[in-house]
């Protein structure tokens, strides 16, 4: 069971349950009109579909609240809590109230994978700061495992109007295992390149595969800056090879690098970096311009896998 004294603390991370759209609407319109009441500033980053219900629920108060299509400031899980900092810090001082639906049906299993342990680190980025965070979960669009992992991720629950201490979240800041381990292995089809010290051919593979894959100019330039970012960690870091995997299908390209280093700070690439900090700046550039970085790192070493669309994904949501 959950410590209770989580109900009590200045920051509260609730996971709320619904089946319906009415119920969606009058509960999270009652949470930011609770909040507007209370004089906090309050933000909802939720997807389209769920934006009209809340309106059109708030009626005259909608105008008093910041809306945000998490389609688009979530489709990289990676780019929600800087964003949700940022409105935090233009309201220093004061109680914030925050609606965010990270998670939605059409999300890819990388996706949800990175979406999950998003809902994890709000636990660390926003512990013991004076907040209010609310988010919703489609009981009858998601899978038993995605309720299950929000059930892990979140320190309260919120179902048929009831809230209570998650039984599953037992303890504070873990990261569910559905998205801490290993990742999938790569293809059989994939390139493998090594390297040490040269990376002028990881950027001309990258650019290549990127350019195979239909990416435009732009985007392929982006892919190759980031796996450049990753790849001379290696160099400066480690004092053995890296090694590069590239494949795609025709929805998206992924480049994945894998050293023996070792990276500790759960937030990196999610937290921006003060410009006279040390480090921190290139994973922060990686996250900013991929649709997705999924990173896993122990013992054995680190893997950064980007991924970059070749097409958008239907949203859903």
């Amino acid at each position: 069971m959950a410590d209770a004294a989580m109900l009590t603390r200045a920051f509260r991370h609730v996971g709320f349950f619904y089946r319906t759209g009415d119920e969606y609407a009058a509960t999270v319109a009652s949470f930011l009109r609770d909040g507007l009441a209370a004089g906090e500033p309050v933000f909802a980053a939720i997807p389209p579909a769920g934006i009209g219900l809340v309106t059109d629920a708030l009626g005259a108060d909608a105008p008093r609240v910041q809306f945000a299509d998490m389609t688009e400031m979530g489709r990289n899980p990676a780019w929600i809590i800087p964003r949700v900092r940022a409105f935090t810090g233009e309201h220093s001082g004061q109680r914030v109230r925050y609606v965010g639906e990270p998670i939605w049906g059409a999300r890819s299993p990388a996706e949800l994978r990175e979406a999950t342990r998003h809902e994890a680190l709000i636990n660390v980025a926003f512990a013991g700061m004076d907040a209010d965070i609310l988010c919703p979960y489609d009981t009858a669009g998601l899978s038993h495992a995605v309720i299950d992992d929000a059930m892990r991720t979140h320190p309260l629950l919120l179902s048929d109007g009831v809230h209570e201490a998650s039984p599953m979240y037992t303890v504070p800041f873990r990261i569910p295992s559905s998205c801490s381990l290993a990742l999938p292995a790569p293809p059989n089809d994939a390139m493998f390149h090594t390297y040490r010290t040269d990376l002028s051919e990881v950027r001309a593979l990258v650019l290549k595969h990127a350019r195979d894959a239909g990416l435009t100019d732009a985007r392929a330039n982006d892919l190759v800056l980031a796996v450049s970012e990753v790849a001379a960690n290696t160099l400066r870091h480690t004092q053995s090879e890296g090694t590069l995997t590239i494949w795609h299908d025709p929805d998206e390209i992924i480049c994945e690098i894998h050293d023996e280093g070792t990276i500790t700070d759960p937030l990196v690439g999610r937290r921006r970096p003060a410009p006279d900090a040390l480090g921190g700046h290139g994973l922060w550039l990686v996250h900013q311009v991929c649709d997705l970085v999924e990173l896993r790192s122990d013992r054995s070493g680190t893997t950064v896998r980007m991924h970059m669309a070749v097409r958008p994904r239907p949203v859903g949501g």
